[in-house]
Formats: C-alpha cells, structure tokens, sequence
C-alpha cells in the first residue's frame, strides 16, 4: 500500500465498542480526513489497519478524535496503534490544556469597540495637553537661563535642522517656483501680461508656498527624526536613566528640539522665498524671454514687508509644530522597534495635519486683519 492514500473507516462490534481502522499515508502531504464521531458509543478503539507512512498529521488527526471523545465521554483506546504514536499521544496529553490558550473567533460589540476607541483619545488628547504644558514651561525656564541642558547638543541639533536642510529645500523650491512659473505663463500669455508672471511668483512664494513647502519638508525630514530618535531612547530605556538621575528629559531631549526648530525654520523660509524666486526668474528669462532686470524689478516692486512677514509668521509656527509633533509621538512611543516605525509615521501624519489646519487659520486671520 505504499504510495495510497490514507483512510479511516468505522467498523462498529457489540457493546458499543466501534473501531476506527487507520490505512495509508497519513502526512501532511495527503488529503485531511472529516469523522463524524457518533455520539452513542461506549468505547472507540482505534486499529493499525496498515498504517505505511505518517507524520505529525496522524497525531493532529488522532488528538481531534480524542478530543470529541472527551467531550462525548467516550473511552478513546489506542492500544493498538504503533508504539511510537501512543507515546507522542500520552506526551501531548500529559498536561493539560491551560484555560484562554485558544483563539477565540468572538468579536467585540460594535459599541464597546467605540467606547474602547473613545477612551483611547480622550486619553491620548490628555497626553498631548500635558506634554504641550511641559514643553511650554521647559521653554520658559530655557529663556530665562535655568532649563537643563547639554549647550554642545544644541547647537548639533540647530546644524541638524538648518545647514543640512538646505540642499532638499533648494531642490524642492527651485522646482516649485518654476512650476508656478509655467502655469502662470499658460494663462498670462494669452492676454500678453507675461510680465506679470514674477508677481505670481514672488508673492506666491513669500506669502505662502516658501513656508509650506519648508514645513512639509521638515516634517518629513526633521519631525521623523525627532520621532525616531526618542524613540529609540525609550527602547534603550535612556528616557528613564535620565529621569532615575533627576535630570528632566523634557529639558535634555524635547526643549533643544522645539528651539532649534523655532529659530531656524524663518531662516530657511527665507532662503526657500529666494530659491523659489530664482526658479521662476529662470522660466521668465529664458522661458519667455523676459530681461532679468525687468523681472527682478517686477518682482520687488508689488512685494511689502507685510507680505514677507506673513510667511516668516506661518514658517515659525509650522517650525514648532512639527518639533512638537516630532517630539511627542517620540516620547510616547512603545518598547519596541515597530513602535518606533509607528511612532515616526504618525509624527509626520500628524504635523502633516498641523501644518494644514495652522495654515488655514493663519491665513483667515491675514484675510480678516488685512
């Protein structure tokens, strides 16, 4: 029989004894069997009817008849089965079963699941308050000269967060000056106002697209790093050494961030106003074939200083905003290294969403002020 393929069959005698006789392979290869068990018996007993090859399935096979046994109370013979099988049976039933061990397929009620989630925000909103407390009074005792930390990791982290920026902030605003550029160019050239093209530009960019396109490039670069970074702290337990040595870690790790970020976002939102301006300045020279001289004057002629204040205005907040997004997810963040993953993907999320809504607001109250 060797090669066929494996079958149990019911053979029922007097007294309520019934034998199941096991023939063929029974591997993990074959095809699973179904038994119905009848439920009136007194005794199974289970025969080697020629058993030629077997694996780890038979004993799955033969642990789900014994467990309808049980259940049945029905007595559940093996005395005939290879010598080998009854062992591995008596081991695997040695112990057992320990309660809650099985998965169960249940689902949690609709309503509790929405006050489980419910709970979890009001608690997260709670954490974000406090941590939001913390850091304003770690940035006031950094004012006035009292707040603990490391001078030499400050300025590591301003070199961090401004010098090394500039290079992604150039490419992504030259290309985005230019592309205003051309879609201005498509609309102006037919009334023949190409010219207009660097106001379109020089405005766009300092009054909004210079300081949104910095914070959005922070919050992807800067914001998962802080994230990142404390995590990965929170893994190594660094975060609670520091606070076993007294030290404030709100002073040490999160303060440095949230001013290095504040004092350098307005000056790359400066420098990104000015890439953006050279973007558009290449399309409009050579592009459509403007004298650099008339589009340099163009440009600053129409632009105030309350026009470039607005976007120093919006480029500082989205700056704290994504340290404090960054810094938060970090030092919330589980034990573990997919915690750190999630934790740097929602501080970007999150400043995402920051940098949207204070855009929004920042730009109702220029409208209503004027």
């Amino acid at each position: 029989m060797t090669g066929s393929a494996k079958q149990a069959i019911l053979e029922k005698l007097d007294d309520g004894i019934t034998e199941l006789c096991l023939k063929g392979e029974f591997t993990l290869e074959s095809e699973r069997i179904e038994l119905d068990i009848p439920e009136n018996l007194t005794t199974l007993r289970m025969i080697d009817a020629g058993i030629t090859k077997w694996d780890s399935e038979l004993l799955v096979f033969l642990l789900r008849i014994k467990k309808r046994c049980d259940k049945a109370k029905i007595k559940f013979d093996i005395s005939n089965l290879p010598s080998g099988t009854q062992r591995l049976i008596e081991l695997a039933t040695a112990i057992p079963e320990r309660e809650g061990t099985q998965r169960k397929s249940s689902s949690t009620p609709f309503f509790a699941r929405t006050g489980e989630k419910t709970c979890a925000n009001f608690r997260a909103a709670v954490d974000a308050i406090t941590f939001l407390g913390e850091a304003a009074i770690s940035t006031a005792r950094f004012v006035i000269g009292r707040a603990h930390y490391r001078k030499g990791e400050f300025w590591l982290i301003i070199q961090q967060c401004g010098p090394q920026a500039l290079g992604i902030v150039t490419i992504i605003t030259v290309l985005v000056g230019a592309i205003l550029a051309f879609v201005g160019a498509i609309q102006l050239k037919m009334f023949g106002a190409e010219i207009y093209v660097a106001n379109l530009v020089g405005l766009g960019m300092v009054m909004e697209m210079g300081a949104l396109m910095t914070g959005i490039i922070l919050s992807g670069r800067t914001g998962a790093a802080f994230a990142a970074q404390l995590g990965s702290m929170q893994v190594n337990e660094e975060i609670d050494a520091l606070k076993t040595m007294g030290i404030p870690p709100i002073d040490y790790l999160v303060m440095p961030r949230i001013v290095a970020l504040a004092i350098m976002t307005p000056l790359l939102v400066i420098y990104a106003d000015m890439m953006g301006i050279l973007g558009g300045a290449v399309v409009g020279i050579f592009g459509l074939g403007l004298s650099p001289e008339l589009y340099f004057r163009q440009t600053f002629d129409l632009m105030t200083l309350g026009h470039c204040m607005q976007g120093l205005i919006k480029g500082s907040t989205f700056g704290v905003l994504v340290a404090l997004c960054g810094c938060q997810r970090g030092m919330s963040s589980g034990r573990s290294a997919s915690a750190v993953g999630e934790a740097a993907t929602s501080a970007v999320v999150t400043s995402l969403i920051a940098i949207v809504l204070a855009d929004a607001i920042w730009t109702l109250i220029f409208m209503v002020t004027g």
